[in-house]
């Protein structure tokens, strides 16, 4: 029977962008670890439940940033004339 491993946040950050580098399949194999807690993690970041950075947001998430951020300053500059 396996045991149920519990990682640091900071190694499920780390291997998550080698995942992105390399691979999930050759990161896995790697850090010897079960590719589908790998593929776990990677889908949390994908849908923000893991911080993995300001520099490694997906296309879709920095641009609804980015539109956000420019409607908040549009609407709050309108308002103040």
């Amino acid at each position: 029977m396996s045991e149920n491993r519990e990682y640091e946040k900071e190694y499920k950050v780390q291997a998550v962008k080698l995942a992105k580098q390399i691979g999930s399949t050759k990161a896995a194999e790697e850090l010897q670890i079960p590719v589908n807690t790998l593929y776990g993690w990677m889908r949390k970041a994908k849908l923000g439940e893991l911080d993995i950075g300001c520099g490694e947001l997906d296309a879709f998430f920095r641009v609804n940033l980015v539109t956000t951020a420019l409607e908040f300053l549009y609407f709050g500059i309108t308002r103040m004339r």
